[in-house]
């Protein structure tokens, strides 16, 4: 049956302010597994700025069995207030008084990793977005801004190590082995930021002294198996915390950082005050049990953690509806320490595959909403690549407009003026005007309105009077709340060039005032909009979108020589790389479309020539030539479909990269031996670099067929003394399309296994490479390896290593009879009962089904409808499911 009522919708033109404030929160924690008793006394005064005088008390909280309820130490009768599944309220309460809740909870059932629970032998919170109201009654929302002191009670024995917010100030033994601390947070935050960690934890120390000369001190909590996999944690946090002073001017404001690791965690890393609680996966690494990306996720999940103690925490969001506020400022700052720790262009080229792969993706889909919605029914489902990666670009795209100093500026100001407050995102914006003198009226359209803008580009050469004529046609595509041509156009910045025939040419464009470089920014502002350059003296290849200078979709009609000139010649490097990307995306659709006539034809040799060269250049950075060798992703060239042949993309694309294999073996072969393997394994730039072109020349020797690569392949497996290189190696004989592979990689498999079993985190990569085969009895294998003992549905990692990875598998989840569609909604099913938001992330895939064929478009709809159908269907899932069926 279907629920009996829809789920309230939240609305941003809806907010008003709270009706109270609280200025105390003390809480006092006496943790038991499964009876945990919360006192809390809080201190509350009615809020001038509300106009509701007179106003009940109205607090959030659920699953919550109350002990008793006190108002200045008297305790209320039944008739005084009113329980409901997601809220008390006290009908009558003076304007300043002191409320005190008993409340018992069961952490060891709350199997929605929400609040207070169990992670396997600890106790751990995560209370962003809602999840204090799990802990106990209270004014759960971003702008009620309190300063906490808890206390934290449990058994010494099993919880020796007792954790929270801010600074300790008190700790003691008690009767019965147990024991406790006391902690004190000085500066006031609202509920989501507060964390609370029990357990037997080993711990790393280190300091780190500030600009102002203070000594911090640093302590990551692991468990005592995984304390040699902290030190690469430990570098980034401090590597974060010195570049955050250098380049933002914002030091650290308590004693003490720290971090706690945790296996079982819906998200990767939570920024609480003082106490980050990390997924495992993010902060845990060793050369023999992570790979490069490994290292590279833990080093920017710690550094975008460390910075939220500023663009989140010290100053937070006013409402959900300004989640990008903090998410979006920070994740272009660790974007941008990332890049100053490593590679620039190549972390360009990350974030520009996961922005145009997937956030463009969830842009066309049911679920796309602006950087700032105006509305959500489950606050949880907008923790989304549009209010990350969408946002950061936003800001990235400020950056570019303003130039670091003034952007740098624009911070200050920020900071300055809404430092212990809850802002908005138009505060934001007004620190940067006032920074620049710049009016971000046009601009703010990137926060308001949903869609990937498409932005058209013809051009003409005038020989004769040696001027060359870019013009510029923006729109924006029909998204649920708006149809295209209701759409306002964008302020787009473009950076741009002009190749000539011996490289970059000077740039005149007398309009803008712009004479003599070679690289420049120009403000795409209109529908339709002409940019015209001077003395221009050979007909140019415009080099358009540097650094991808926007999140849009270009539209150029590229020659391929031209796309091989920008490949070989553009100062550029990002768009080198997608120079190698577009010209591998036309070669595939050719294939594609001689599939499809049934008109075989051969791979583009100007293709294989290209990539010769690539090969052979030595003077290029290892990192991007390999990123220039990667093909585009099959859920890229889908996303660039209007509709979906999931199988001709996989087998056109797999045709490609044989044929590349087979006829440049003898040149992948030569730069696969002349690529040392990694002796002392760093995880550097250089050494990453290298390691990711040996692998990829691997990958494409494997897929060549030969059979003595297989043997090579197993033997780097068998041999390597990093984690990078034996996965690799045992990734490209999984898969392998050759029957001859298979033995091999069913012999790496079971060995893998059994090397690393008692690694959680490898055994998670080893379900991921056996979920994400290409073949008609993975659906089978998945089902498998559901039964294996390191497999259970209470755990996300697992949930996503096995069936995440299989629901972004396309040519196994796309299954023609449905099977896989029928597999992911059985599974969403279970999980809607144990994990609310991870069955709502994990329904993404089912959700995109308007650009299938249409048999694949029925079946999927039969599958929602099917979990639309199910009785107590979580907000979290039925917003997606219904948004989706529209």
């Amino acid at each position: 049956m279907m629920r009996d009522a829809e789920p309230k919708v939240i609305r941003l033109q809806d907010y008003q302010v709270p009706n109270f404030q609280i200025t105390k929160t003390e809480l006092h924690f006496n943790l038991e597994p499964t009876e945990t008793l919360v006192t809390s006394k809080l201190q509350f005064e009615r809020n001038a700025k509300s106009e509701n005088k007179s106003a009940a008390l109205e607090l959030h909280g659920q699953d919550i069995e109350i002990q008793s309820l006190k108002i200045n130490g008297e305790e209320l009768t039944d008739e005084q207030y009113q329980v409901n599944p997601e809220s008390l309220t006290v009908f009558s309460v003076p304007d300043v008084f002191e409320f005190e809740c008993v409340g018992k909870i069961n952490p060891q059932e709350n199997t929605s990793l929400e609040g207070l629970y169990k992670s396997r032998s600890m106790f751990c919170t995560q209370c962003e977005a809602e999840g204090f109201r799990k802990i106990t009654y209270y004014l759960d929302r971003p702008d009620v801004m309190s300063e906490f002191t808890t206390t934290v009670e449990a058994d010494k024995a099993l919880y020796p190590i007792l954790l929270s917010n801010g600074n300790p100030i008190e700790k003691g033994e008690l009767d019965n082995n147990r024991h406790f601390v006391t902690w004190h947070d000085p500066h006031k935050k609202p509920a989501y930021l507060f964390a609370l960690v029990a357990g037997d934890l080993s711990v790393l120390d280190d300091t780190f002294t500030t600009s102002s000369g203070r000594d911090v001190a640093l302590k990551i909590f692991v468990e005592p198996k995984d304390l040699d996999k902290c030190d690469h944690a430990m570098t980034s946090l401090k590597n974060a915390m010195k570049w955050d002073e250098d380049v933002y001017g914002r030091e650290y404001d308590l004693d003490i950082f720290m971090i706690v690791a945790v296996d079982d965690f819906n998200m990767g890393a939570m920024e609480n005050k003082g106490l980050n609680i990390f997924n495992t996966s993010c902060v845990l690494a060793k050369a023999e049990t992570t790979s490069d990306t490994g290292f590279q996720r833990v080093e920017a999940v710690v550094a975008h953690e460390y910075f939220h103690n500023w663009s989140g925490n010290r100053v937070t969001c006013r409402d959900w509806f300004q989640l990008s506020l903090k998410e979006g400022f920070t994740v272009f700052r660790d974007s941008e320490f990332s890049a100053d720790m490593g590679s620039r262009t190549v972390k360009r080229v990350e974030d520009a595959n996961v922005l145009r792969t997937l956030q463009f993706a969830e842009d066309a889909g049911p679920m796309a909403h602006p950087v700032q919605p105006p509305s959500f029914i489950e606050i949880s489902n907008f923790y989304t690549l549009t209010i990350y990666e969408k946002g950061a670009e936003v800001v990235r795209m400020i950056h570019t407009l303003l130039g670091a100093e003034t952007f740098r500026k624009g911070s200050d100001i920020y900071f300055a003026e809404n430092d212990g407050t809850a802002a908005t995102i138009d505060d934001f914006i007004s620190a940067m005007s006032k920074a620049s003198g710049k009016d971000f009226t046009q601009f703010m359209t990137w926060y308001r309105q949903a869609g990937t803008p498409v932005l058209n580009v013809a051009d003409n050469y005038d020989a004769e009077n040696q001027k060359y004529t870019l013009t510029f046609t923006q729109s924006c595509p029909d998204t649920p709340e708006a149809k295209s041509e209701d759409k306002k156009p964008y302020l787009i910045p473009v950076r741009l060039g002009l190749l000539g025939e011996s490289g970059p040419l000077p740039l005149e464009i007398s309009d803008l005032g712009i004479s003599g470089v070679t690289d420049t920014v120009v403000e795409i502002t209109e529908s339709t909009q002409c940019i015209e350059f001077s003395n221009v003296s050979e007909k140019p290849v415009p080099s358009l979108l540097r650094s991808l200078s926007a999140p849009v979709k270009l539209q150029f009609d590229y020659s391929r020589d031209q796309l091989i000139k920008i490949m070989s010649n553009d100062e550029d490097g990002f768009n080198r790389w997608e120079a190698s990307q577009q010209l591998c995306v036309q070669v595939i659709q050719e294939l594609m479309s001689g599939r499809q006539s049934e008109q075989p034809v051969a791979v583009d040799p100007n293709l294989v020539a290209a990539f010769d060269r690539l090969l052979k250049d030595d003077n290029l950075d290892p990192a991007m030539v390999a990123n220039m060798l990667s093909l585009p992703s099959e859920s890229y060239l889908a996303e660039l479909a209007e509709e979906i042949d999931v199988d001709a993309i996989h087998q056109c694309r797999a045709q490609l990269k044989k044929t590349l294999a087979e006829e440049l073996c003898e040149s992948f072969a030569q730069r696969w031996q002349k690529t040392p393997a990694t002796v002392d394994y760093k995880a550097d730039a250089e050494q990453i670099g290298l390691r990711s072109i040996r692998n990829m020349c691997l990958s494409y020797l494997v897929a060549s067929g030969q059979e003595q690569w297989f043997g090579v392949a197993y033997e780097q497996f068998s041999s390597a003394n990093n984690m990078t290189d034996q996965f690799s190696a045992m990734s490209a004989l999984v898969h392998s399309d050759s029957e001859l592979a298979e033995s091999y990689a069913s012999k790496a498999l079971a060995e893998f296994y059994q090397q690393w079993s008692e690694e959680a985190l490898v055994v998670n990569q080893w379900f991921g490479v056996q979920a994400s085969k290409a073949h008609p009895n993975t659906l089978e294998q998945v089902k498998a390896l559901m039964e294996h003992p390191a497999f259970t549905m209470k755990n996300p990692n697992k949930v996503r290593s096995v069936i995440g990875a299989f629901a972004n598998n396309p040519v196994c989840f796309h299954a023609i009879d449905g099977s896989g569609y029928k597999f992911l909604a059985d599974q969403i099913i279970e999980l809607n009962a144990l994990n609310p938001q991870i069955a709502a992330r994990l329904l993404t895939p089912l959700t995109r089904w308007k650009k299938q064929t249409q048999q694949r478009q029925a079946l999927m709809i039969e599958e929602l409808k099917r979990i639309q159908s199910v009785a107590d269907l979580s907000k979290d899932v039925y917003e997606v499911v219904s948004k989706s069926l529209v």
